[in-house]
């Protein structure tokens, strides 16, 4: 697993997470970007799926990104930690993950998923993050993980659990 201060949009690998709203229709931030880099034939594809609930995930081809899929997943908002919100967001990674080992993707790209609008603490959601991928990466056919994160205050979280991590193995 890495870090790296990049426009998800522009990396070449096999799938790209969208930090979907529910619609997956795009919205702001990261969704909404990968939507414009996406072209318009991201938006109808994701007509077809009828949308997503909180902690699941739904795969689209990436039309004109450089990544061969999407994986759409919808994190949870955070509310203090009261609503099963953990769960919730280690599952929007475990299922990314089950939708890369179906479709045997060897490098994929993740966003801080619920970090910006869903207001989840960065802190808590890199631990979620690094922990929930290092268990279902282990036989998967993933052997590349980008945490891709431009908001510097969001990086330095990912980046001391990532550093922690290193020092365990």
């Amino acid at each position: 697993m890495r870090l790296l201060s990049v426009d998800i949009t522009k990396l070449s690998v096999d799938a790209i997470v969208n930090a979907a709203n529910s619609s997956l229709l795009g919205g702001g931030g990261v969704d909404g970007a990968i939507h414009r880099a996406a072209g318009p034939d991201l938006a109808n594809e994701c007509q077809k799926l009828h949308g997503c609930k909180t902690g699941d995930a739904k795969a689209t081809p990436g039309f004109r990104l450089p990544a061969k899929y999407v994986f759409h997943t919808v994190g949870p908002v955070w509310q203090w930690g009261k609503r099963g919100e953990a769960e919730m967001l280690a599952s929007c990674y475990r299922r990314c993950m089950e939708l890369a080992n179906e479709r045997e993707v060897k490098s994929i790209a993740f966003p801080a998923i619920s970090c910006g609008r869903y207001r989840y603490p960065s802190d808590q959601a890199a631990k979620i993050a690094v922990s929930t991928i290092g268990e279902a990466i282990i036989g998967s056919s993933v052997n590349d993980v980008i945490f891709a994160i431009i908001d510097p205050t969001v990086a330095d979280a990912y980046r001391l659990v990532l550093a922690d991590r290193e020092l365990d193995l």
